[in-house]
């Protein structure tokens, strides 16, 4: 009965790491482009509110803008973010009419310093020019000590221990 129980338990714990998995973010339904709308330039947009509520839509880009709420905003090739599947996604504030763009986003990041390539590469540097401690025991010490001993121990030996 021991091993039935065991098992019963691995069962009850692979079930548990089954439904732990995390999720994939998707689209919500409707607002995701399918290709013909791709050849069309539909694009995805990620509309952030000003009390931080966000909502998706999804719009065609002409003349590098799109009309959101009869406003034109910016929609050029630097603003356009894709996922894996290639999906174009736009991200806008509301009371903005420029996007957020991570060419631009990234480029500030390297000027004001938050970038973390440049973290990377300091601290790859410091572990290439880091000096080591010296040993407390080298390696002839270990073998001279256990000649030492070993010849101590054969003296013993040979004279009968007295």
């Amino acid at each position: 009965m021991g091993i039935s129980e065991d098992i019963k338990e691995l069962k009850e714990i692979l079930i548990d790491k089954e439904k732990a998995k995390e999720k994939k973010f998707r689209f919500p339904f409707g607002k995701k482009v399918g290709r013909g709308q791709k050849k069309k330039n539909y694009v995805t947009l990620l509309l952030l509110n000003e009390n931080g509520v966000y909502d998706f839509k999804k719009y065609q880009i002409l003349d590098q803008t799109i009309m959101h709420e009869s406003i034109p905003r910016l929609a050029t090739a630097g603003h356009v973010m894709f996922n894996k599947k290639g999906n174009p996604l736009i991200i806008l504030p509301n009371w903005s009419v420029e996007p957020f763009s991570p060419l631009d986003n990234s480029q500030k990041s390297l000027v004001n310093g938050q970038n973390t390539a440049g973290y990377k590469i300091l601290m790859s540097k410091m572990l290439s020019e880091k000096v080591d401690e010296k040993k407390k025991m080298g390696g002839a010490w270990k073998w001279i000590l256990g000649i030492g001993l070993a010849a101590l121990i054969g003296y013993a030996f040979i004279s009968g221990g007295k």
